[in-house]
This record gives structure tokens, C-alpha cells and sequence, in this order.
């Protein structure tokens, strides 16, 4: 078991206090923020800070990785409640809860069996299109809440373009000045001093001037009066089938999180030279969101900005995880009458400002540069999720990704080898096949397993070698099998077709470099039989090259 707090000692505990104030003053006006983007009020943001970030940071294996609701789970949430019941309604803060806590036990479930691998389908051009889809989503949003213009947040993305568009005469000019001068803030900030809380000084800043000119009056709107008091402890009572109906949403909450979550947990590990345990991650994703749905929050996730500021802040402990949470409580409990003048322009700046990255622009153009197979992944990804909504797009997500893993699979390296064992040329490619490397004697890898997507590409392969040289002058052909792991029942089928199909030019197949574990499978499917099995190419060609023609 664990010790919680791992790596924390007394000469780093001065630093460790600094960065949970650090943290929590960017997480205060984030959460109340990514609260509303839910559809929730800002207390279910707050309350995510003090129950379930203690029991994920005591639980957790990494030390830097910080758990919170974050932008996409907050969009999420929205557009996966909204069809369900009417944002704000006691209904759907019930349904919130419902859904973390089924995000809790899949996370759970997830940890038990070990199924971490399953977001490893989730791959860089589909988490930048599924991501960066929900943030343009949110960015309507908030830029609306920035001009004053009264939206429907939780409707369709082309509706709420609509509205805004058509509502652009009803912008509040003071509302768009906090906003303008919050967001030149944030971004000069970010760029030329990353370790101020910038979005706290906005917040009070913001609030001050609103206060004392009385903007509220002028239009701008404000956060309003925020219930005092600690999270009281609930458990969500919903029909059956209502559980049931959550369940798509949760799996698409949980696979995001756990690819995001895991990799940053492990970047960071490496990184710092920490061990990191993947399912003991997932086991503390489980028991957080858990904790949040009996806690009057929502999902939850990992938060990669607080994290990285953590680890800028010199952070290696969960510490100030647990002085976040303190620090929330003493708010809720002394100080809510503070939130109250909060302007609703200045929490759109922040918004808007933090979830600006996860728009991908950046991996997009990258994707464009080097693949444009993946990046036509990655914007069909945005756009259902952007169009359809985040349900569908994350399933056209996980489609997709099959897709490009069976693409692939369907066309390995299939190589000519020489003598020395080094690959002369590819059979795919466009210069010429079928050198021998040895007078009769052809040898052939296929850098993959034999299995049903690429049994008739290798079969092509190899009768393509064969033809490419002068009629009878193959008397060997022998597969390198140093990389071929496995080998399915189509897969045989096809391999024993070409088998027949060089016995009746007269040439001998042989193996050589068999992984022990692929000679066993090629016994039990018929494939070995009394061919020769070679340690080394160059042994096999040393040998064949010497054996006398027959016939």
C-alpha cells in the first residue's frame, strides 16, 4: 500500500504550501466557471475541490497530477444532460451526480481488470478533433456571456451561433470592456509572468469595479449570491432506466479522462523520475468521481493546466491538492458573500482564455503537415462532435480509430532481405522487386502478424517478388518470421494458398528466425510440417544458395 503524500519532506514543504495557494487561486474562478459551462451552479464546481480532490490525492499513484472537472467533461456534462432535463433544475443536478458516480464505478471497473489500454484506441488526431470540438462548443458560449448577449447555452452548436449572431444588438458595452481588458490581462500574463494568479486579480479586480460603479445596474451580469456552507453528503434517487441512459455519456466522460489522465500522470512521472501506476490511477479517478456524485459535484477529470502550473511551481507532492481543498471549504463556509458581485464577462474571459488551447489549432496544422489521413480523422471528429453532438462523436471517434488501426494493419512492411539481414527494399514501394539474394534464393519479411487484414497483401507480396525475376530462377523462397508474433486461422488459409501456389513452380518455402511462440501456432494450423527452420537469414542463404537444383 501507498503512503499518501509520496516524495513530501521538510525541506520541501514551504514549497509545497506556496503551490497550494497558487492552485487554488487558478481553480477558484476556473471551477465556478466550468460550473456554469455544466449547467450547475458554481457550488458543484467548489464542492469538486474539497471532498474528492482529498480522497483522489491520498490515493493516487502519481504525485503532480491534479484531479478537477475541466472544460471538455464540463461540455460533456451539457450536452449530454440537456436533452434530459432543463439546465439549472434540480433534475438535472440530480442526474450530475447520477453521472460522476457512474463515471466513478467504470473508472473502478476499469482499474480492477486492468483495461487502461482500451483509451490507447483513443489516439492523438481523435482526442485533438473529440477535444477540440467540445472547446469551440464552449467558446460560443462564453463569448456571448463576454458580450452580455443572452444565449441558450445548453442548446445545439448552429442554434446557439444563431442566437449569438442575431443578438450581436444587444451587446452591453460595458460588459464587452471588462471582458476585452480581462482577456488582454490574461494572455500579456501568461506570456510575460506564468507564476501570477492572473485569473484571481482578474476576478477581484473585476468585481471591484463592478461594485463600486454599480455596473450591475449598467446590465452586466453577475455570479449572484452562492449558498454558504460545506458540501453535504447525498446519493442521487433516479429510475433505473434513467441509470441506463447515463451510462453512453459516463463511457464517453470516463475514456477521455483516462487517456488524458494517464499520459499526463506518466509524462510527468518520467519526466521527474517518479514510479507512476496506471490502475491505481484509474482506482483514483473511481473514487474521486464517486466522491463527487455523493458530494453535490459532477465529473471530474484530470486538469493538464493545473497540473503543468504545479510542476512550473516546483510541485512534487499532492499537498497542495489538500490545501486546495482546505482553502475552498474555509471559502464556502466564511467567505461566499465574496462571489456574489463576481461579473459574468470577466468569468467568460477566463474561460475563454484557458480552453483557447484545447482548440488544437496548432495539432492541426501538424497533422496537416505530416499526415493527412489523420488529420481528416481529426476533423471529421470535431465536426460530429460539434455538429451531432459529443456522444456521437466520440463513438465516430472510436469508428475511426479502428479504421486507421486496420489500414495500417492491412499494410505492413513487407521487406527483401540480403544477406547481412538488412532490408534491401520494400515490396510496396515503387522501385523494382524480386533481387534475389543469393542466385535462387529469395528471403522475405513481413513485419507483422499474419492475420486476416493483410493475408492477401503478404501472398501478393511475395508472388510479386517471385515474378519479378526471370521465369525458374527462384528454387527458395523463405520467410524471416522474426517479427511476426501470431498468425490467425484466415491468415493461415491464405498463407497455405501460396504455399500451394509456389509448389507448383517448383519452389521450396522455409522459415527462419521463428519466435518460439509462432513455431507453436504454425504446428497447430498445419503451416511447418517437415520445412527447414533457419536460426539466420545468412545461415538460410548459405545453405539454400548451395543446395543443387532440382529436376
Amino acid at each position: 500500500m501507498q503512503k499518501p503524500l509520496v516524495g513530501l519532506s521538510r525541506k520541501n514543504v514551504a514549497r509545497e504550501l506556496t503551490a497550494g495557494v497558487t492552485l487554488l487561486a487558478i481553480a477558484i474562478p476556473l471551477n465556478i466557471g466550468y460550473a456554469q459551462i455544466a449547467g450547475l451552479p458554481p457550488t458543484a464546481g467548489l464542492y469538486a475541490l474539497i471532498v474528492p480532490t482529498v480522497v483522489y490525492a491520498l490515493v493516487v499513484s502519481s504525485r503532480q497530477l491534479v484531479v478537477s472537472p475541466d472544460a471538455a467533461a464540463a461540455a460533456l456534462v451539457a450536452s449530454s444532460l440537456g436533452g434530459l432535463a432543463a439546465a439549472g433544475s434540480a433534475d438535472y443536478a440530480t442526474l450530475a451526480l447520477a453521472q460522476a458516480i457512474i463515471c466513478g464505478i467504470l473508472f473502478v471497473l476499469m482499474s480492477v481488470f486492468k483495461l487502461g489500454f482500451i483509451a490507447n484506441f483513443l489516439s492523438k488526431p481523435i482526442l485533438v478533433g473529440f477535444v477540440g470540438g467540445l472547446a469551440f462548443d464552449i467558446l460560443i458560449s462564453q463569448i456571448a456571456k463576454m458580450l452580455g448577449v443572452k444565449i441558450d447555452s445548453g442548446g445545439e452548436f448552429v442554434d446557439k451561433v444563431v442566437e449569438l449572431v442575431t443578438g450581436l444588438g444587444t451587446t452591453n458595452p460595458w460588459s464587452l470592456t471588462i471582458a476585452a481588458l480581462s482577456v488582454a490581462v490574461l494572455i500579456l500574463g501568461q506570456r510575460f509572468l506564468r507564476l501570477v494568479p492572473w485569473a484571481l486579480i482578474v476576478l477581484i479586480v473585476a468585481t471591484v469595479v463592478v461594485v463600486i460603479a454599480d455596473l450591475d445596474d449598467a446590465g452586466v451580469d453577475v455570479l449572484g449570491a452562492v449558498p454558504a456552507g460545506p458540501p453535504a453528503f447525498t446519493w442521487p434517487v433516479i429510475d433505473w432506466t434513467m441509470w441506463l441512459m447515463l451510462v453512453p455519456s459516463a463511457l464517453a466522460l470516463t475514456m477521455v479522462t483516462t487517456a488524458e489522465g494517464l499520459l499526463v500522470s506518466r509524462s510527468y512521472g518520467e519526466k521527474n523520475n517518479y514510479p507512476t501506476r496506471p490502475n491505481r490511477d484509474l482506482f483514483a479517478f473511481g473514487l474521486g468521481n464517486i466522491a463527487a456524485g455523493a458530494s453535490g459535484s459532477f465529473a471530474m477529470g484530470s486538469s493538464t493546466s493545473r497540473t503543468a502550473a504545479m510542476d512550473q511551481a516546483g510541485s512534487r507532492t499532492q499537498l497542495p491538492s489538500l490545501v486546495l481543498a482546505v482553502g475552498t471549504l474555509l471559502l464556502l463556509v466564511f467567505g461566499t458573500a465574496l462571489l456574489a458581485d463576481i461579473p459574468s464577462p470577466a468569468i467568460g474571459a477566463i474561460v475563454g482564455v484557458a480552453i483557447l488551447p484545447l482548440l488544437g489549432i496548432k495539432d492541426f496544422r501538424m497533422l496537416w503537415r505530416l499526415d493527412r489521413f489523420e488529420f481528416a480523422i481529426a476533423a471529421v471528429c470535431f465536426l460530429v462532435t460539434l455538429l451531432v453532438g459529443s456522444i456521437a462523436g466520440i463513438v465516430v471517434a472510436f469508428v475511426l480509430a479502428l479504421i486507421n488501426l486496420a489500414k495500417r494493419a492491412a499494410n505492413p512492411p513487407i521487406d527483401v532481405l540480403a544477406a547481412g539481414d538488412s532490408p534491401t527494399q520494400s515490396l510496396l514501394g515503387e522501385a523494382p522487386v524480386g533481387t534475389m539474394t543469393a542466385p535462387g534464393v529469395i528471403v522475405i519479411r513481413l513485419a507483422a502478424p499474419l492475420f486476416f487484414a493483410n493475408g492477401s497483401v503478404f501472398d501478393d507480396a511475395v508472388k510479386k517478388a517471385v515474378k519479378a525475376v526471370p521465369e525458374g530462377t527462384v528454387r527458395h523462397v523463405v520467410i524471416d518470421m522474426e517479427a511476426v508474433t501470431d498468425v490467425d486461422v484466415t491468415g493461415a488459409e491464405s498463407f497455405s494458398a501460396l504455399v500451394a501456389w509456389l509448389d507448383a513452380r517448383g519452389i521450396e518455402l522455409g522459415f527462419s528466425r521463428v519466435r518460439s511462440d509462432a513455431r507453436d501456432r504454425l504446428t497447430d494450423l498445419g503451416l511447418l510440417g517437415e520445412r527447414r527452420i533457419f536460426d539466420t537469414n545468412r545461415a538460410a542463404i548459405a545453405a539454400l544458395a548451395s543446395t543443387p537444383q532440382q529436376g
